[in-house]
């Protein structure tokens, strides 16, 4: 079945019909359970969240809502100052600010709240949770994102630690050096002199409860060195997160510009609504999106390969959950409850 063709048939059996029977009228969302109560605890998290996934099913298994769990994990990680690809600590633009990218979405009731290029504060996925819960928006950015949580009691604090600032200097001395060269988003982790650390890392945790409930959480400090003002795949509803609880969850990390050219997020769920398991779902948008990458003068190597890595993370309302990555060697975090630990990510290329 092709992508955006369908008969009435089709349409009713894929992601897109799944969801408009959660409608009621009247527009407004039912928000009714898709599990019989009882049913499976599962948190889904990227390689970097084994302790966002512990904490997360901590609260699941204290009863607790699945948004709740995935933000508290995800917090963990935004207040480390040695995680320098999400939060306090976070790599910073090219002007040696910090900005952060966050979105939130909850299943039962569809809902979804985001910010993008928040500076000064520390956890932007509460802020998004806030959008959520107290606008009627989606999404907020920069100066008027940072108005916002201010106005709401978040604490104003300095997001450049040390060794975040050092590795900013190194940076700017590699570019001088290169003489107007461009650090272009595939190039290798280290480069430049003295080995410039670089990121687009991210952290992504998906949550499943016992009601059959769904949440996610997106969080990052975006591609390291970025034209100040840039926004990534993370706040988007739908390129780093999307969240169906008549069908499940999935989230991404790696290059947003990929994610953002695709939808890729909500690609993943519509593949699990056409009855394919999370894992095949994620290989099938890997796939979708090297082929576009071919057309990306920016994003393909000689060999017509994406020259970026990209991964991502699905969990369906069964409970069934899984990853794949573009490359070989990713890795991701899933507690099922009974056990908290990394596992294999499926991929599309073997690294060369």
């Amino acid at each position: 079945m092709s992508l955006g063709k369908y008969s009435r048939r089709e349409f009713i059996k894929t992601g897109v019909g799944i969801g408009a029977a959660a409608v009621i009228p009247g527009g407004r969302l039912s928000g009714a359970s898709t599990a019989p109560p009882g049913g499976p605890l599962r948190v889904v998290a990227s390689g970097n969240g084994l302790r966002a996934a512990d904490k997360a099913m901590s609260i699941l298994q204290s009863g607790g809502d699945p948004l709740d769990a995935v933000i508290a994990g995800v917090n963990i990680v935004e207040d480390d100052p040695d995680d320098m690809s999400v939060g306090y600590g976070g790599l910073p633009n090219a002007d040696g600010v910090v900005e952060l990218d966050s979105s939130v979405m909850y299943g039962p009731t569809h809902s979804a709240g985001a910010v993008g290029a928040l500076q000064k504060i520390k956890n932007p996925s509460k802020v998004a949770r806030l959008v959520m819960e107290e606008t009627p928006h989606v999404l907020l950015v920069g100066e008027g994102a940072l108005r916002f949580a201010l106005a709401h009691g978040f604490e104003a604090a300095d997001l450049l630690t040390e060794k975040a600032r050092q590795a900013w200097l190194l940076w700017k001395k590699s570019r001088a050096e290169k003489s107007g060269g461009s650090d272009g988003p595939g190039e290798t982790a280290f480069s430049g002199a003295g080995r410039v650390p670089r990121t687009h890392g991210t952290i992504n945790c998906l949550a499943l409860d016992a009601d059959g409930r769904l949440a996610g959480v997106t969080t990052t400090s975006g591609l390291s060195y970025k034209l100040p003002g840039r926004v990534g795949d993370s706040p988007i509803i739908g390129a780093g997160l999307y969240v169906d609880n008549a069908i499940g969850a999935a989230g991404s990390t790696g290059l947003g510009e990929a994610n953002l050219m695709t939808c890729a997020s909500f690609q993943v769920v519509d593949w699990m609504g056409r009855g394919f398991g999370p894992e095949e779902a994620c290989l099938k948008v890997c796939g979708i999106v090297a082929a576009k990458a071919k057309q990306w003068p920016r994003f393909h190597d000689p060999d017509g390969r994406p020259n970026f890595g990209l991964s991502f993370y699905a969990l369906d309302k069964k409970g069934r959950f899984g990853s794949a990555s573009l490359f070989e060697g990713a890795k991701y975090a899933v507690n099922d409850g009974a056990g908290n630990g990394l596992r294999e990510a499926a991929y599309l290329f073997k690294a060369k």
